[in-house]
C-alpha cells in the first residue's frame, strides 16, 4: 500500500549515516528517495568488513543498514553537467537532504538562496557535526567524536574513569531522526504557506537533545552526572544483576514495586532500604546484596518469579537472539527484500507500523538498498519526461495549493 508520504520526492545528497538515516525514514513512509552519489559512491559503501556478495562487486553491510527504499543516481557535482542535472532534480523535488561540511554545498554552486530560487517549495534538511554557526560551527563531525564532545561518553561506561561510546552510532542516528522530524514539520508548514524552508540540526544538538534528566540534573540542581555502569543514578534498584547463568535487568520504579520485590530477595523487613532515596544513598550496599541473591539461581528461575509479581524485568540478549526472537518478527522488525546483486536479503525494518481507523494494518512495500548508480538512467528518463511537460498557468494560484499534483516542486514522483 502507498505510505503517507507517497508522491513526495526526496533528494538524498548525504553520506555516511545521519543524513542517509533521515532520508531512509522518509522512504520508509512512502516518499520516493533519490540518492545522489559521486562516482566513488557513498563513503559507507567501503566501510567493512563485513561485505556480502561476489568478490568483484561486494556490498558493505553498513551501507545496507541505512539505504533501503532509495534509488541511486551517480552525478559528479564538481562538473558542469552534474550541477545542471542536480538543478533540474531540485526543481522537481519536495525535500533535499545534505550533510556537507559548512560551506561545501555553497562552493558547489548551491547555497540555500539558490535552492529556494530553483524551487520555492523545497524543504532543505542540513545536518552538520557541531552546528552551522558559532565559534566551532565548521568542525567536521563523526559519531564517536560527537558522543565525547556532547557529554554522552562521560555518562556511559562502568565508572567515571572509563568513558565509553554507545555500541551503535547513536549521535548520527539521533541527528537523522531529529532531521526527519523537522522535515515533516516543515512539510506541514508548507501546506499552510506554500513556501519551503530550511531545517538544521547537528550531531551535537541531537545528543544534547537527549540528555533528559541528566541535563536538568546539572542545569537545575548543579550536579554533574558521571558513568555508573548498569545502574540508574536516581532510581534503585534499577539495573543489571548477574544470575547463575546470565544477566537479569530489573526496574523497581515505585515503592509499590519495592514492596512486592523485597520479599522475593529477603529484604522485606530491612529498614535501611525503606524508600527510594534510602536505597539510592545505600546503592552500593543494596547492589551487593542483590548480586548475591540473583547469583544463587539461573535466569530461567528469576524471570517467571519477577513476572508473577509484575516487576518490569528482562534478560540481556545478543543480536542473534534478538533477530531470532518471535516477538521481533511479530512486530515486523525484519523485512525481506530482493537486492540487485545479493538476491533476497533480510534487513532490520522500520520501527513504525501504520493502522487504519478500522484496525487494519497498512502493509507497505519496501525496496532494497540500491547498487551504485543502479537507477541513473531511469531517473534521468523520468526527469526528461517531467521537463517536457508544459507548466500550467499559476497566476490565479501562485502558491500551487489548489492542484493535487503540481508539475514542479510539489512531488511529481511516485515511489
Amino acid at each position: 500500500m502507498p505510505g503517507p508520504l507517497d508522491r513526495l520526492v526526496v533528494l538524498d545528497l548525504s553520506r555516511a549515516l545521519a543524513g542517509p538515516h533521515a532520508a531512509m525514514m522518509l522512504g520508509d513512509l512512502g516518499a520516493r528517495v533519490i540518492k545522489i552519489e559521486g562516482p566513488a559512491g557513498d563513503d559507507s559503501r567501503g566501510w567493512g568488513p563485513p561485505f556480502a556478495g561476489p568478490a568483484g562487486a561486494p556490498e558493505a553491510t553498513y551501507f545496507l543498514s541505512c539505504n533501503r527504499n532509495k534509488e541511486s543516481v551517480v552525478l559528479d557535482l564538481k562538473s558542469a553537467d552534474g550541477g545542471r542535472t542536480l538543478a533540474r532534480l531540485i526543481e522537481h523535488a519536495d525535500v533535499l537532504v545534505e550533510n556537507f561540511r559548512t560551506g561545501v554545498f555553497d562552493r558547489l554552486g548551491f547555497p540555500v538562496a539558490r535552492l529556494h530560487e530553483l524551487n520555492p517549495r523545497l524543504v532543505v534538511l542540513s545536518i552538520t557535526g557541531f552546528g552551522h554557526d558559532g565559534p566551532e560551527g565548521g568542525r567536521p563531525g563523526y559519531d564517536q567524536i560527537a558522543q565525547g564532545e556532547a557529554g554522552l561518553m562521560s555518562l556511559t561506561g562502568p565508572d567515571p574513569d572509563s568513558p565509553t561510546r554507545v555500541g551503535v552510532p547513536i549521535a548520527d542516528l539521533l541527528a537523522g531522526m531529529y532531521g526527519a522530524y523537522g522535515v515533516l514539520a516543515a512539510l506541514r508548514e508548507r501546506e499552510l504557506t506554500g513556501r519551503g524552508s530550511t531545517v538544521r540540526t547537528s550531531l551535537l544538538a541531537a545528543v544534547v537533545g537527549v540528555h533528559a534528566f541528566q541535563g536538568t540534573r546539572y542545569t537545575v540542581a548543579g550536579e554533574v552526572g558521571t558513568a555508573q555502569g548498569n545502574h540508574h543514578p536516581s532510581i534503585c534498584p534499577y539495573g543489571a544483576f548477574h544470575t547463575a547463568d546470565g544477566i537479569v535487568q530489573i526496574s523497581v520504579g515505585s515503592e509499590a514495586l519495592w514492596r512486592r520485590f523485597a520479599p522475593l530477595v529477603g529484604l522485606a523487613e530491612d529498614a535501611r532500604f525503606a524508600t527510594n532515596p534510602d536505597r539510592v544513598r545505600r546503592r552500593a550496599e543494596l547492589i551487593e546484596l542483590l548480586d548475591a541473591a540473583f547469583g544463587a539461581h539461573p535466569t530461567g528461575h528469576w524471570l517467571p518469579k519477577l513476572a508473577e509479581i509484575g516487576l518490569p524485568a528482562g534478560e540481556v540478549r545478543s543480536l542473534d537472539r534478538v533477530y531470532g526472537w518471535e516477538q521481533t518478527r511479530a512486530q515486523r522488525l525484519l523485512i525481506d527484500v530482493a537486492h540487485a546483486s545479493l538476491g533476497t536479503i533480510t534487513l532490520p525494518g522500520p520501527p513504525l507500523r501504520l493502522f487504519d481507523p478500522d484496525g487494519t494494518e497498512r502493509l507497505l512495500d519496501h525496496d532494497p538498498p540500491p547498487t551504485l548508480g543502479q537507477h541513473t538512467d531511469s531517473v534521468l528518463a523520468w526527469l526528461d519526461g517531467l521537463d517536457s511537460i508544459v507548466e500550467p498557468d499559476r497566476s490565479a494560484d501562485p502558491q500551487g495549493l489548489a492542484g493535487d499534483a503540481p508539475t514542479s516542486g510539489g512531488g511529481t514522483g511516485t515511489k
